[in-house]
């Protein structure tokens, strides 16, 4: 466990200092190809941790530290090992034998043992009280910068803190059938064969009750199943595709609505993204689940230089955005997002959608489609574009419980906004 914590520690380092986790941790397993599944797992639960409840844990520390900690790197470990202490199921002795003896690979110095070792036991002492005194605050009560509270308390304030409490639950895992190929209760059976019981949400998505690696997913391989989020999974069925329809899928990486819209219906898809290195990660689906459409790379909000020329009979515009909705599942998103970020996105978004629009077919359909849940990236921008486009009629949409479009993050799903667009 001394090596997961030493990684961890290096990852939470490079997180907090601006890079991506996800990107980080794929370092990390190109750098070191021989760590076990095990050590790759525990690598992963103490970063992911760290950061869900990285303001709470750093609170604490600050009140343990009796003077400034210059050391980053020891700093890191003291919050990686209180992670572990307050919400793991390791052994305190083991978590404070182990921090102790990682410290000496980060820092060479008279007494820097006998300080990890005061700190982490002096925490187990005084827990309870540690935990109530950074309860006291917002920032470390609930482990989000005071902008993204104060944001979501003034647009949701009847449940903004169900909200900041769902992004740091750990994800559930969902899946997608592919009822081309099985009925969805069919392959609940073979899961349950496999010792995987789920439960089915709506549509094809089946919850799994616990997570597994995708390859002892029966017929994943075979294209049987997708991993997808269920709030994700309602792109595709919103849009409202039909056999012989001209489909474009623009911000398309890595794909899964895409794939999902082909499993609906056959239709002609053009999957379009500006990133080649993700349309390669599209194409990896799409063979899996043996599957044919037209790749592009281009940028969505500039069609002259990909378009051509054929209007679209629907569009899914799954624009850029701030990922607000998702950071159960990528909780570096709360200390790499600046409120000045929303302006850049808006304004990205808006050319996006105005350019689009320009490409759709007269009494086509577009979903615009964000996992954010702030009203300047959903509705304002819906508001602001319906303003400047008297063709453009909002459609309802029904099947799951939205408030305006926007579903919020729960315990089932991650947060998405949709509204769906009739060109008249």
């Amino acid at each position: 466990m001394i090596k997961a914590q030493l990684v961890a520690t290096s990852v939470i380092g490079k997180v907090l200092a601006g890079a991506n986790l996800t990107g980080v941790l794929q370092e990390v397993w190109r750098a070191e190809p021989m760590l076990s599944k095990q050590q790759r797992g525990a690598i992963q639960d103490l970063s992911y941790g760290v950061l869900r409840f990285y303001a709470q844990l750093e609170a604490i520390l600050g009140f343990l530290l009796k003077k400034t900690l210059h050391d980053r790197s020891l700093y890191h470990l003291l919050l990686v090992s209180l992670y572990q202490l307050q919400y793991s199921k390791a052994p305190s002795h083991a978590v404070v034998n182990q921090a102790v003896s990682a410290s000496r690979y980060l820092v060479q110095g008279k007494g820097i043992q006998g300080l990890v070792n005061a700190i982490l036991r002096s925490f187990i002492r005084q827990r309870e009280d540690l935990l109530k005194k950074a309860a006291e605050k917002d920032v470390s009560s609930y482990s989000y910068p005071q902008w993204w509270i104060d944001k979501l308390r003034l647009q949701y304030p009847w449940n903004f803190q169900a909200i900041l409490q769902a992004g740091n639950k750990r994800p559930p895992m969902t899946l997608r059938v592919n009822q081309r190929k099985i009925g969805v209760e069919d392959y609940r059976q073979l899961l349950s064969e496999k010792s995987m019981p789920a439960e089915w949400l709506w549509s094809g998505a089946l919850q799994l009750s616990q997570p597994v690696m995708v390859e002892n997913l029966p017929g994943f391989n075979e294209g049987l199943v997708t991993v997808q989020d269920a709030g994700a999974q309602l792109a595709a069925t919103f849009l409202d595709v039909h056999d012989g329809m001209r489909v474009l899928d623009a911000c398309a990486a890595p794909g899964g609505k895409g794939t999902h819209l082909l499993e609906l219906a056959d239709v002609s898809l053009t999957l379009l993204d500006n990133d080649s290195a993700r349309l390669a990660q599209v194409q990896q689906n799409l063979e899996r689940l043996n599957m044919t459409a037209d790749l592009v790379c281009g940028d969505a909000s500039n069609p002259d230089m990909w378009w051509d020329g054929q209007p679209f009979d629907r569009i899914l515009a799954d624009v850029p955005c701030s990922a607000s909705g998702v950071v159960c599942r990528h909780p570096d998103i709360k200390w790499l997002r600046r409120e000045s970020d929303l302006i850049k996105f808006a304004t990205t978004q808006q050319a996006i959608l105005d350019a689009l629009w320009k490409i759709l077919r007269k009494n086509g359909k577009l979903l615009y489609v964000t996992c954010s849940v702030f009203a300047e990236e959903n509705t304002m921008q819906i508001e602001k574009f319906l303003k400047h486009h008297p063709d453009a009629c909002p459609l309802p949409l029904s099947g799951v419980a939205m408030i305006d479009g926007q579903l919020l993050p729960d315990i089932q799903h991650d947060g998405f906004f949709y509204t769906l667009l009739h060109k008249i």
